[in-house]
């Protein structure tokens, strides 16, 4: 039993055949997905494909790439479709110094309304950080010194000095594929280090397919082979893995209910 945390259903990679890969991902275990936004302007959308599977939620908030396009999106606004009964989380939202595609000031601001969406509605923040991490974790001290929020680092592949700052915060991380690749072994232990009460688990599809289905499009059902490393890393089984990640994005994505008993056991 599984849930993957962070998806981009709405993407044109998945258009052909949504009901397969969601099919896919059922017969394969996972419990749960959550399609995860990168412009506020694509809301429908995501309501949409959450309103179509009882098992897919989604959340709104607007990427670090596309802050410039929405930068004036408010708080306000992001309270108010968050409200949906199937929107689980605020974003994805942060900083990305990688392309570096929104000037940063504005990123900054976006993000820091984002931040405020969480501690006001009590939903987690899904962050996006790449290349930032001195200023993400300025930013997390700051914000946090406000009020408290709940928020996690999605598809960790930062520094282990921002990982501890999460962990020090009270953040979740969350592993992807990229923890299965030959050249990850920095990021195998930093996972190693961190409690098996604050990790989750996702695939970001279509990117970042795990080994060993590298040079194919990422899917929902492939979070399986992310988990089944991290359990290896964590030297514990992978029903043990299984059990801590999921019961991990439970309470953080608490919005969602939990499992049923038939769903655990056709889990």
């Amino acid at each position: 039993m599984l849930i993957d945390t962070h998806c981009h259903l709405d993407f044109p990679e998945f258009a052909p055949e949504l009901d397969a890969v969601v099919a896919r991902a059922t017969d394969a275990g996972i419990a749960r997905m959550i399609t995860i936004s990168t412009h506020v302007a694509r809301y429908d959308q995501y309501r949409s494909i959450a309103e179509r599977f009882d098992n897919v939620w989604f959340t709104v908030g607007t990427h670090p790439h596309r802050a410039h396009e929405e930068p004036d999106i408010s708080t306000e606004r992001l309270i108010e479709l968050a409200a949906h009964s199937r929107c689980v989380a605020i974003g994805e939202a942060g900083l990305d110094y990688h392309y570096d595609k929104s000037p940063r000031e504005i990123a900054d601001q976006v993000f820091r309304r984002h931040i405020d969406a969480a501690r006001r509605t009590g939903l987690p923040l899904v962050i996006h950080s790449r290349d930032a991490d001195a200023d993400m974790a300025n930013v997390l001290r700051e914000e946090m010194g406000k009020g408290p929020f709940s928020a996690l680092l999605h598809c960790f592949t930062a520094s282990r000095e921002l990982a501890m700052t999460g962990l020090e915060l009270g953040l979740t991380i969350s592993f992807s594929g990229v923890l299965t690749f030959k050249n990850s072994q920095d990021l195998r232990e930093i996972a190693q280090s961190i409690p098996l009460d604050r990790m989750i688990v996702e695939t970001d599809s279509p990117f970042l397919s795990p080994v060993p289905h590298r040079g194919q499009r990422n899917e929902p059902a492939f979070v399986k082979q992310t988990a089944q490393v991290l359990a290896e890393v964590k030297g514990v089984s992978f029903e043990t893995l299984a059990h801590h990640t999921t019961q991990n994005a439970l309470r953080l994505f608490n919005k969602m209910p939990s499992l049923s008993s038939d769903q655990r056991r056709l889990s």
